[in-house]
């Protein structure tokens, strides 16, 4: 099956090369729908994260499963319209990263329950229309030079992730060739 259009021309290489500067990380962020109050939960950690983040010189890129206009004016009542963004309603990225869809127990689970209700009520985030494929797990990994360095593989919907401190691990050593 050939790749989506938008990975067959992204090109990243396995190592930089002695005579060019690393690439700064990437904090690869997938996201379930907007009517998830996990997923508003997320966007509103990311946006009051995001300065830190960008003192550690690691770029955001969020990966959502929507509509790529709807998903843009999400994202900018977060204060994130102009991160960069990745529609992939297929999921092929999420599969490609270990990212599974979750049971019935993961998604059902009593503490996803009362921490959903936590997050909608008290935190006021709400709660929204489900779209696409509401039993995707989401997840975030930290990619440097074209590899992953750190990841967060949600195992139930209302896990909550340290962004700063996936932004925060020390680079791999470079194995001798």
């Amino acid at each position: 099956m050939p790749s989506p259009p938008s990975l067959r021309r992204t090109r990243v290489p396995a190592r930089p090369s002695p005579n060019s500067p690393a690439s700064p990380p990437v904090l690869l962020v997938f996201l379930r729908h907007t009517g998830c109050t996990f997923c508003r939960e997320a966007l509103a950690d990311l946006a009051q994260q995001r300065g830190s983040m960008e003192r550690l010189d690691t770029q955001l890129v969020l990966v959502h499963l929507g509509d790529a206009a709807a998903f843009a004016q999400f994202a900018a009542q977060y204060g994130l319209g102009d991160v960069p963004r990745v529609a992939d309603p297929e999921r092929k990225l999420y599969q490609a990263l270990g990212l599974h869809r979750g049971s019935l127990f993961a998604l059902l689970h009593p503490r996803v329950w009362w921490r959903g209700l936590q997050v909608a009520i008290l935190k006021k985030h709400g709660f929204g229309v489900p779209t696409g494929d509401v039993a995707q797990l989401p997840g975030v990994f930290l990619i440097r030079d074209g590899r992953v360095v750190a990841a967060h593989r949600h195992r139930f919907t209302s896990e909550r992730p340290d962004y700063l401190g996936l932004c925060q691990r020390p680079p791999p050593q470079l194995q001798p060739e």
